[in-house]
């Protein structure tokens, strides 16, 4: 009769670690999972992944019950390994029986089915979903009591367990999540994601044509004059102003300009005036995503960006914007950036003090810091305090300078010296 008791109580021990080994691995997988892939899973109508999710939505009842059924299953497979120590090795039993119960249930009851659930999240939690689901609805007194408990005695020390914490993510944590993708998203498509993401960070005035670059027309010139620039412009659209380009009339889409020349005998200023849009005008320090939503709302493409004076500091358009996100559609260096920039024969280069640090950084692979000033000739002037004469040799961030020509007060030419271009490049 002892034999078979014994046997029974061996059977009855194996089936504890068994229950304790399911109770671990599915702690370790519940709180493993990868909570956007669940939720994905979870809206396309996956029955598990339902089941999980609605069990992570109290994590401290999951967590109560999980814990109540495993130190229960422990402690009655402690006081069976006692029995039966005492039943086969008598007083010494009790020392044998706790040094092998605790390295079984190490090994086989939390190590390995913990190890598993991390390698395997959703394969384990979707299945033990099913019993913890029912153990939930059995236990469930006994899991609000515990619940209880605890949750009144982290109240008393200034925390709340029935907080919504839905997991959103930051901006910073979600670039880190585009960033660790691999190949699950392709390169180019992760640039694009990053850039939107960096759209907060950068405001119209680093992307502006400075207000000096504006393609715009004086209407007070002579009539010839202003037929002779809308002839020979680039562009697609022209600011019109009186005298100065504070002073701004309208916004003239040249293609509408060639319409009234080919259709009306009688073009004249006034027909030029008539046919000019209202300007958009943008306050300066609007951040990029903000401008984005502004220009699909107010459906306009293109704005004139003003300081708290009113006055014009720069030009920006829908397409600088998009283009920040997905890169320039024409060549890697843009045109204006290409007239700023003249290679030297012995492999340096000549660039205007005008150019744009941020369309260098980007063109010619460099980092020069753009949390300052946003020409080449701000940066260098920040960097000595002081307007230099030319013939100055002076490393800004890194970068071996010469600085060729100065006037006005401005520094007009500088050169990068070649070695730092191999550097860089």
């Amino acid at each position: 009769m002892d034999d078979i008791s014994t046997g029974i109580l061996f059977s009855l021990l194996i089936l504890l670690l068994v229950i304790s080994g399911y109770f671990s691995g599915s702690e370790t997988g519940m709180m493993s999972l990868n909570r956007y892939k669940l939720r994905h899973l979870a809206n396309q109508g996956h029955r598990g992944a339902k089941r999980v999710e609605k069990l992570l939505s109290r994590p401290d009842r999951l967590i109560g019950l999980i814990l109540i059924g495993n130190n229960l299953v422990n402690i009655l497979a402690s006081a069976i390994a006692t029995i039966l120590g005492m039943r086969l090795y008598g007083d010494m039993g009790v020392a044998i029986a706790t040094g092998a119960l605790t390295l079984v249930v190490l090994v086989f009851a939390e190590v390995t089915p913990k190890t598993l659930a991390t390698l395997y999240p959703e394969r384990i939690s979707f299945a033990s979903s099913i019993v913890l689901k029912l153990l939930m609805k059995l236990l469930y007194p006994l899991v609000w009591f515990v619940n209880g408990i605890t949750n009144g005695f982290l109240l008393l020390l200034g925390l709340r367990v029935d907080k919504s914490n839905d997991g959103k993510l930051s901006s910073d944590e979600l670039r880190t999540v585009v960033n660790e993708a691999g190949g699950l998203i392709p390169r180019r498509h992760q640039d694009m994601l990053l850039s939107i993401l960096d759209l907060e960070n950068v405001t119209v005035e680093d992307l502006m044509v400075p207000r000096n670059e504006i393609a715009a027309i004086n209407v007070n010139d002579d009539w010839k004059s202003i037929v002779r620039q809308l002839s020979h412009s680039a562009h697609g659209r022209i600011v019109l102003y009186r005298d100065t380009i504070d002073e701004v009339v309208g916004m003239l889409r040249v293609r509408e300009a060639y319409r009234l020349m080919m259709d009306k005998n009688d073009f004249s200023k006034e027909n030029l005036l008539r046919a000019a849009d209202e300007v958009y005008f943008i306050p300066e320090g609007t951040p990029l995503n903000i401008q984005l939503l502004k220009f699909q709302r107010n459906k306009e493409r293109i704005g004139l960006i003003v300081d708290e004076y009113g006055d014009i500091q720069g030009l920006i358009t829908l397409e600088d914007i998009l283009e920040e996100i997905v890169g320039e559609f024409t060549t890697s260096i843009s045109p204006t950036l290409a007239e700023e920039i003249t290679p030297q024969p012995d492999g340096s280069l000549m660039i205007e003090g005008s150019a744009n640090i941020r369309d260098l950084n980007k063109s010619l692979n460099w980092g020069l810091p753009t949390d300052g000033p946003r020409t080449l000739n701000g940066l260098i002037l920040e960097h000595l305090e002081d307007i230099p004469d030319s013939q100055l040799s002076i490393e800004v961030a890194g970068y071996q300078m010469e600085i060729i020509e100065v006037s006005d007060n401005m520094i007009k030419q500088v050169r990068v010296l070649p070695n730092q271009l191999k550097k860089t490049g």
